[in-house]
């Protein structure tokens, strides 16, 4: 364990060993999570958002019907959409 000193506006230098060691340099985010026994500070998984366009929600709604009455709601909820389903790449359940 090493002692860091608290900089302006609350900076504080990681150590060099544990900055290489969990993968940390200039510009990764990390969280700062409090705890009953202090701060726990940590890389953060970062995970990236889609933003599902028309056409990918009806891709999805189609491929994920799993019988024909629920294809046939599918369907619908695609002309909801504004989309043609017969234009939508997908497979039909058998």
């Amino acid at each position: 364990m090493e002692a860091v000193k608290v900089g302006k506006r609350g900076a504080i230098v990681v150590p060099a060993k544990l900055r290489k060691r969990y993968g940390i340099e200039e510009g990764t985010l990390v969280t700062a999570e409090a705890r009953d026994e202090g701060v726990l500070i940590r890389p953060a998984v970062v995970v990236p958002i889609e933003r599902y366009t028309p056409e990918r929600k009806a891709e999805f709604l189609l491929n994920t019907a799993i019988n024909k009455s629920d294809y046939r709601r599918a369907r619908k909820e695609v002309q909801k959409l504004g989309l043609n389903p017969d234009d939508i790449p997908h497979q039909r359940p058998e």
